[in-house]
């Protein structure tokens, strides 16, 4: 009797790797838009038929979400003493005619007398404007402009705060635009929001203020009177060329001014990291050039977001307690710089939508440790005031986030739940605020009521900018927007 053998064969890897393809094929029919599509060259043409049923659904455009982030931030220089270089680096641009903007203050500080020395040193022509109003006006901004457009520079040079960097950004866009109408690129829906068609003129901030970060960004702020409203403009071609930061500069910061400005800071980073991802902003930009530049968090924003925080958490209290804690001050402007990098690609959301009202609309308030005339609400103080409401609000878009940011704080969150988020990081915040002192503990104490609720509603709603970016806002609905808002304002009346 014959014994038939069979023999097991192992397969080869090619066999092994066939034999996969074939299964993969079979149960999982392929998506590529050649060989699944059988409207492409290697299967004829597609019939009328089919043609007319792809047709039948168009896709609504504006509710499509975004599917790319991009980063842009100015060239950062930061060391103590490299303001002497802004001569070498404009002659090294070619410049011939450099526009100074600064204000009357500044002007006198050794900053500026830094940087005229270092302009005269090169043999760099340029001309002074010093007029720049802190929390600037359109008028202001304008007749900035005129200045600028008879004087016809080919470069700029800011040195000061934030306000005078803005300044300078708002110049050297409507020099280089002389044409161009003052609401062509302000923000929607108060202007008409175009984007910036090219680069405009080099621009070199040297900031004197550990706040704005405006020396990263393509953003600058103002008070559009009419309307009551602070807005600006905002488009990557408005950031400097270069950031000049010199902790030196800061030296001369009074205590209440490094504390408003600090607090800048911390809302700059808290709003940037708790804003909705850059993947659930609407609509995509059908083309780059409108793609925002506060496009929601992402992460590469996020990183110097969370660092800025941690940092101005550590190093703020010291900054104000000690005019010379000289370590603290540097890590404070630099986490400036940081925070604007966050936030200059991510944006803000509540804190600084809810505060453009909120200084537009000053009953009358003034800031102790500020040398000015004029009634102020400084920006960073506008900003903090609500920010225990508003992140005991959007809490729950993102406990974890929230939570991290807690931890920043010192809170332990081992044990907290996920329910509790906004409300750990409101006592968080609360508590720092405090700590901190000569803070208005509310908007009661800035000298609001009941009564001025509706006004600053109406002052919040045109901020789309900024508002589209904030988690938990019902911005479909215009009458449960406002009622959000509405109840986050009486929150924020006292902590």
């Amino acid at each position: 009797m014959a014994l038939s053998t069979s023999i097991r064969i192992s397969p080869s890897r090619a066999t092994r790797a066939l034999n996969l393809l074939r299964t993969v094929q079979f149960t999982h029919p392929p998506s590529c838009p050649c060989h699944s599509n059988p409207a492409h060259h290697h299967h004829g043409p597609q019939t009328i038929t089919q043609a007319r049923r792809a047709l039948a659904t168009p896709v609504d455009i504006s509710q499509q979400k975004e599917y790319a982030f991009e980063m842009a931030a100015s060239s950062i220089r930061f060391g103590p003493g490299c303001t002497k270089e802004v001569g070498m680096d404009l002659k090294n641009m070619g410049a011939k005619r450099v526009m100074v903007v600064t204000d009357g203050n500044v002007r006198k500080l050794e900053a500026m007398k830094q940087t005229v020395e270092a302009l005269e040193r090169e043999g760099v022509q340029y001309e002074v404007y010093d007029k720049v109003r802190v929390e600037p006006k359109d008028s202001s901004i304008k007749e900035a402009n005129e200045f600028s457009k008879s004087y016809r520079p080919d470069a700029f040079l800011a040195v000061g705060g934030g306000s005078v960097i803005d300044t300078a950004k708002l110049m050297n866009l409507y020099t280089s635009f002389p044409e161009a109408d003052f609401l062509d690129f302000v923000n929607a829906p108060l202007g008409k929001g175009l984007p910036i068609p090219s680069k405009l003129f080099p621009l070199i901030a040297v900031p004197t203020t550990a706040g704005t970060g405006s020396e990263t960004t393509g953003t600058a702020i103002f008070d559009l009177v009419s309307k009551r409203a602070k807005t600006g403009i905002a488009h990557r071609n408005l950031k400097p060329t270069l950031g000049i930061v010199d902790p030196l500069n800061t030296r001369t910061m009074p205590s209440a001014v490094h504390a408003s400005s600090g607090l800048d800071v911390l809302c700059h980073s808290l709003e940037s990291w708790t804003a909705i991802p850059f993947y659930e902003r609407v609509p995509r930009p059908t083309n780059p050039i409108n793609r925002p530049a506060y496009q929601g968090a992402n992460p590469i924003s996020d990183i110097f977001s969370l660092k800025a925080l941690r940092d101005t958490v550590k190093y703020l209290p010291r900054a104000v307690k000690d005019p010379e804690d000289h370590e603290a001050q540097s890590q404070m402007l630099l986490a400036a710089t940081l925070a604007g990098v966050g936030f200059g690609n991510a944006g803000v959301h509540l804190c600084h939508g809810m505060s453009y009202p909120i200084s537009g609309q000053n009953p009358g308030y003034k800031h102790p440790g500020y040398q000015i005339e004029n009634p102020i609400i400084p920006h960073g103080v506008s900003v903090a005031v609500t920010a225990p409401a508003v992140f005991k609000f959007t809490g729950a878009s993102n406990p974890e986030r929230h939570l991290q940011a807690a931890e920043c704080f010192g809170v332990d969150v081992s044990q907290v739940k996920k329910e509790s988020a906004g409300e750990v990081l409101s006592e968080a915040l609360a508590e720092f605020l405090i700590k901190l002192g000569d803070q208005p503990r509310g908007l009661k104490h800035l000298g609001f009521g009941s009564e001025h609720i509706d006004a600053l509603v109406e002052g919040t709603i045109p901020q789309a900018r900024v508002l589209m970016l904030a988690p938990s806002l019902e911005m479909s609905n215009i009458e449960a927007e406002k009622e959000q808002l509405r109840g986050l304002f009486e929150e924020a009346m006292e902590y």
